[in-house]
C-alpha cells in the first residue's frame, strides 16, 4: 500500500493529509458507513496507511462471515511461498477444476497492471519503509484496538485457505 500511495497522486495526497489529522480516515469510514470513531486514526507513520487497509478489510471480512456468508481469506504469503499449492486449494474451494492451478500460476508471471501506474516496474522504484521498533509498537496499539493479531502473531484469520 505504501508503494501504491506513492505512485498515486491521489494516495499520495491522502496519505500526507491523514498524516496531519485523523479527520480524512474518518470521512473515508463516514463513505463505507462504518461507526463515526472506526477510523478516526492519525497516519503517524509511513506503514499507517496500508495498516488501515488491512484492518478494514479483515474486519468486513470477519463481519461478512458472521453474517454467516461462506466467504474465506487467503494469505498472500502462503500464494507466493507456494502458488501452485494456493491455486489448487482455491480452485476447489471455489468448485473449479484443480487441473486449471498451473495456468493459474503462469498468469501470475503477467503485470496485469503493466501500462498503469500501478505496474511492478514503476512501484518496484520506491523503497518499502523499515519497520522499527516504534512503528511496530503504534501499528500492534492500532491491530488492538480492531481486535485483530499484532505484528508477529499468527495472522491467519478464521475461514482462512490454506495448504
Amino acid at each position: 500500500m505504501y508503494r501504491l500511495s506513492m505512485a498515486i497522486p491521489v494516495l499520495r495526497l491522502a496519505s500526507l493529509v491523514g498524516s496531519c489529522s485523523g479527520q480524512l480516515m474518518k470521512l473515508s469510514a463516514d463513505l463505507i458507513q462504518m461507526s463515526d470513531s472506526f477510523f478516526c486514526v492519525r497516519l503517524e507513520n509511513d506503514l499507517t496507511f496500508g495498516s488501515l487497509y488491512y484492518i478494514e478489510t479483515a474486519s468486513v471480512y470477519l463481519a461478512v462471515r458472521r453474517r454467516g456468508f461462506n466467504v474465506s481469506a487467503l494469505r498472500y504469503e502462503d500464494l507466493v511461498a507456494r502458488p501452485l499449492d494456493m491455486c489448487r486449494v482455491i480452485l476447489e474451494f471455489c468448485h473449479l477444476p484443480v487441473s486449471l492451478a498451473q495456468l493459474a500460476v503462469t498468469a501470475f508471471d503477467q503485470d496485469s497492471q503493466r501500462n498503469s501506474r500501478n505496474a511492478k516496474s514503476r512501484l518496484r522504484r520506491f523503497k518499502d519503509p523499515q519497520l522499527t521498533p516504534h512503528k511496530k509498537a503504534q501499528l500492534n496499539e492500532l491491530l488492538k484496538k480492531f481486535g485483530l493479531p499484532l505484528i508477529g502473531e499468527s495472522d491467519i484469520l478464521e475461514g482462512t485457505l490454506y495448504c
